[in-house]
């Protein structure tokens, strides 16, 4: 079943190759959505695929910038199937 998570990064996540390095590690899984920075310095990530793959790609995200986030709120929704693939919105 798909699910779309929706998750907000705080901390020093602007300005470290964040956006980049999630679009690349975005296509090792099958996950469509975006990733951008936000005006009060979060980062937000909007992807859909199956939950097994979603939560596999937010752990590498984790793990890739553990010493950056300082906070990550999550939350799970059902997928609108509104995307073809993931990449970076400015």
């Amino acid at each position: 079943m798909k699910k779309r998570l929706h998750a907000l990064f705080s901390g020093t996540v602007q300005g470290v190759g964040f956006r980049f390095t999630t679009e690349r590690m975005a296509r090792r899984y099958p996950v469509t959505g975006y990733v951008r920075n936000l005006p009060d310095g979060q980062v937000e990530v909007l992807a859909e695929g199956e939950e097994k793959s979603l939560k596999e790609f937010l752990k590498s995200l984790r793990e890739a910038f553990h010493s950056y986030i300082r906070k990550a709120d999550t939350r799970w929704d059902s997928s609108t199937g509104e995307f073809k693939e993931f990449g970076i919105r400015f």
